[in-house]
């Protein structure tokens, strides 16, 4: 039997659903305010927290039972790992930059290269170095905020999970 003072999957998965959706906009306030632009890799981090933060959604609207709050950490777990992974990724890139950018041309190059239908597409897969750091907060950079952030979604995950096993 669940503690009364525990908090119920619901509100959890909502919460998680809140802290997703507060990190992508700060991701588009420092894009169009700072003009900071997203790289691929930033992009990819973007839809695997945007995955996360639905599913989040879906689990703390739909309120699930013991079997649903497992399949739901289940799916929150592994977009978090996929998320993880590109800022991992990303993060290893950015102490150890390549010789040559291996996420593709700038948005001034684009625009000016191709056509506006090709350059679209391109746009909206991300435009920056994913090597170079715009940013930082506390000595992390973005990339370094979001693996520590997909980390704890694991984490959040894994207790879910655990959380919906049936007990004894």
């Amino acid at each position: 039997m669940m503690n009364q003072s525990s908090p119920s999957p619901r509100f959890l998965f909502l919460v998680l659903f809140a802290a997703c959706f507060a990190l992508l906009g700060f991701g588009l306030y420092l894009q169009h305010t700072k003009g900071i632009e997203p790289c691929p890799m930033c992009i990819m981090q973007r839809y695997a927290f945007m995955a996360v933060g639905l599913t989040a959604l879906v689990a703390g609207l739909h309120n699930p039972g013991r079997t649903g709050t497992r399949a739901y950490a289940v799916l929150v777990l592994l977009f978090a790992l996929a998320g993880g992974g590109v800022a991992a990724r990303q993060t290893w890139i950015q102490i150890y930059p390549p010789q040559v950018s291996e996420c593709g041309p700038d948005l001034e190059f684009m625009l000016g290269s191709f056509p506006l239908a090709d350059a679209l597409p391109m746009i909206f897969r991300g435009a920056g170095d994913c090597s170079l750091v715009d940013w930082t907060f506390l000595g992390l950079s973005i990339a370094n905020w979001s693996l520590v952030t997909f980390t704890l979604v694991v984490l959040f995950a894994i207790a879910m999970f655990l959380r919906g096993k049936a007990r004894p």
